[in-house]
């Protein structure tokens, strides 16, 4: 071993003991060692920074652009909705049809852009059922991994291997070669996820925003909220089409406090902030708030014309997306103090309803309208989100006391979701096909994005998530040193020699764990252009077939769950999961283990040694 060697082994032995120690934090330990590496002179400075142009960081980079978009549009939250209804209220099956569905989308596309586009919908679901982000967000990076061993074209460590075939005069992988392998695997990791979780995080952990912040469930119970909204809509036959809601007197007449319309445009529903002028239309639907005598709302309902729909129970938090609600503070400068919501003309004036009063901590039980206001009373608004923003413009009249923690899953851009949807539909065709790389059809993806006014410019830098790509690319350098140093070369030779003369199935495990070694130190692509030609070598060698040992080089590449920095989507759920280096250790060391005993198993019964 030289001098040179022996001094890159100590860095990379000393940046293991920091990750291990989480000090500092991981992102800063791999700028530290692209700093210092250089001056170790086995790398020039251009070698220490060449990560910034590497086409991956930037496919990244893209990739968190449009995962952005989709969440912007609702197209992450309403997959997260449909992936709730499946899964109910059990965190097992949630956590299954979440791996099937990452891998499923996986497998025809960038691994890492499903996992940035899968982390907003997860932690939306987390927040909703109460379970732990760390306990959903390694289930996430270990389905896209497994990805990787579904199709040809899911990752770059097949495409490597089935070139490397090719150049040797083989026919090469086919598209589904990898599934046989992948499907079980799959199966087996969702059986390891469902008992490894404990290990993740208690199932009593909530999330900061949660435990900081109230939600509506909590002002339902505080305020005596339940069982007085209602879903009406207007009929053809109702005599309010056409009127204007001033006209109606709903609030006075029959105590209904109009909290929001939802009007069916063309291509989907606009919420309409109801005020003193709104006129009614066929076919709206309100969101109504009915506090006295709500056991009349059948008879308003045949008198008026209005179709009663269906509401859920809780339903202010299941309508979150088009009702929201605040807490507001009376403030001595209000003009508020001393007069009713009525002489106030605070509906008009804020187009929202005051549905709820706090004197000190006591709810007021009687009409909340003829109540005149004091200094200090805390009210409950309900209605539009965008009229709950706009009064935070105005602390001399009303003081936003509380935002609860819903407004952080309020969809931006609804309208904009079919756009959304045709340009992920764009970038996974153009990934497919290959008609461009898949950087620049990344790039693509986010210039048309920004044509469709899903995202702007400044919305797309701040949604890329900068530790992770300063990770990733601090740790390039390191390849290209141990390459340059001989260490790549010297643990092959080291491998030869040790099990040149053992049984293929011996070989296959050894090929295995080498592969999967290095790739806690390089890229997986990396690692398998390395060791692709050592394993079709291996096969001449013994007179064996290519095909096993090329497939278990493929899939050890992929096997990449030990270590946060071992593969860029497993750096992506650091920080969303609040883990610690050590949590992968525990978690992904015994499932590469079993990975590797089925590998092994396997691939030998499905790719014979002797053809």
């Amino acid at each position: 071993m030289n001098t040179e060697l022996a001094f890159v082994l100590l860095l990379l032995a000393v940046t293991i003991v920091m990750f291990a120690l989480n000090r500092p934090r991981m992102d800063a330990v791999a700028l530290i060692m692209m700093t210092v590496l250089p001056l170790t002179g086995v790398i020039t400075v251009s070698d220490a920074l060449a990560g910034f142009s590497d086409p991956n960081v930037v496919l990244i980079a893209a990739l968190f652009v449009i995962g952005e978009g989709l969440v912007r549009t609702g197209v992450a939250q309403r997959l997260g909705d449909l992936l709730v209804r499946r899964a109910g209220t059990s965190e097992s099956r949630l956590i299954a049809l979440l791996m099937v569905v990452v891998t499923g989308f996986g497998s025809v596309m960038s691994s890492t852009g499903i996992v940035a586009i899968f982390i907003p919908a997860a932690l939306r679901i987390g927040r909703k059922l109460n379970i732990p982000a760390g306990r959903l967000m390694m289930p996430i990076s270990v389905a896209a991994l497994i990805s990787g061993m579904i199709t040809l074209i899911a990752t770059a460590p097949n495409l490597v291997v089935h070139s490397q075939l090719v150049r040797a005069g083989y026919a090469g992988f086919n598209f589904f070669s990898f599934t046989p392998f992948g499907l079980p695997i799959l199966m087996l990791a969702i059986g390891y996820m469902l008992f490894a979780r404990r290990w993740l995080a208690p199932v009593t952990s909530t999330s900061a925003k949660g435990a900081s912040r109230p939600n509506l469930a909590q002002w339902i119970d505080e305020y005596h909220l339940a069982k007085r909204e209602y879903r009406l809509r207007v009929t053809p036959d109702s005599p309010w089409i056409g009127k204007r809601l001033e006209e109606l007197q709903l609030r006075a007449l029959y105590g209904m406090n109009i909290l929001a319309i939802e009007r069916q445009k063309r291509f989907r529903t606009e919420v309409v902030e109801p005020s003193a002028q709104s006129a009614l239309q066929v076919g709206d639907v309100l969101f109504v708030d009915v506090r006295e005598r709500p056991e009349d709302i059948d008879e308003i309902c045949r008198r008026f014309g209005l179709y009663r729909l269906s509401l859920p129970e809780s339903s202010f938090s299941d309508r979150s997306q088009t009702i929201g609600m605040a807490e507001l503070l009376v403030p001595p400068t209000s003009d508020l103090v001393g007069e009713t919501l009525i002489s106030a003309r605070f509906r008009s004036l804020c187009k929202l309803s005051v549905i709820g009063i706090k004197r000190g901590t006591t709810a007021i039980e009687e009409s909340v309208q003829a109540e005149r206001l004091r200094i200090g009373d805390t009210l409950l608004v309900a209605g539009p989100w965008r009229a709950i923003i706009k009064l935070m413009n105005n602390p001399q009249e009303v003081i936003v006391l509380n935002l609860p923690v819903e407004l952080d899953d309020v969809i931006d851009e609804p309208t904009r979701a079919p756009f959304a949807l045709g340009t992920l539909a764009i970038v996974v065709a153009m990934m497919v096909t290959g008609v461009v790389p898949n950087v620049q059809a990344a790039l693509i993806g986010c210039l048309l994005l920004g044509l469709f006014r899903c995202v702007d410019m400044n919305i797309a830098y701040r949604s890329i998530q900068w530790q992770t790509l300063f990770l990733i690319v601090g740790m390039f350098p390191f390849a290209l040193a141990l390459e340059q140093t001989g260490g790549v070369n010297m643990a092959v030779q080291a491998l030869m020699g040790a099990f040149g003369g053992a049984g293929p199935s011996t070989m296959l495990a050894s090929l295995f764990v080498l592969t999967a070694v290095l790739g806690l130190f390089i890229s997986n692509t990396a690692t398998a252009v390395l060791m692709a030609p050592i394993a079709l070598a291996i096969a001449a060698e013994l007179g064996l077939s290519p095909y096993p040992f090329a497939m278990i080089v493929a899939l050890a590449a992929s096997a990449a769950f030990m270590t946060p920095v071992s593969s860029p989507v497993n750096a992506l759920v650091v920080g969303p999961g609040k883990y610690q280096f050590l949590d992968f250790v525990r978690v992904g060391v015994p499932f590469t283990l079993i990975v590797m005993l089925v590998c092994v198993v396997l691939v030998p019964v499905l790719l014979p040694f002797v053809p």
